[in-house]
């Protein structure tokens, strides 16, 4: 079992002392299955890149901001969201934690 909020937190911390300031932690990897937990520090970006077939994105800290071509949505604890299976970006809003789910073929 995971503290997922506990991880979280951990990972804030390390995102603060990166020189980036993201931090991750990969909780499970039962292929086609992946769980990540990213911590990104405010203002901190994930550039533009491919989505994987199926993946979401659950806030557990903070409020992070997703754009696609089509849309630009901001996300806050609690919420989430199934990402379009179309190039995206991310950019932390605030201190912000989520929980990436992605399957891959």
């Amino acid at each position: 079992m995971y503290d997922l909020y506990a991880i979280a937190e951990e990972h804030l911390v390390a995102a603060h002392r990166s020189e980036h300031g993201r931090s991750a932690n990969l909780l499970l990897r039962q292929q086609p299955l992946r769980q990540t937990i990213i911590a990104l520090t405010a203002g901190t970006k994930l550039d533009e890149h491919n989505a994987p077939p199926a993946a979401s994105i659950q806030v557990l800290r903070g409020v992070v901001k997703l754009t696609t071509p089509a849309e630009e949505i901001e996300l806050t604890n609690g919420d989430l969201y199934l990402i379009p299976h179309e190039r995206h970006g991310l950019a932390a809003v605030t201190d912000t934690a989520f929980l990436l789910t992605t399957v891959n073929d």
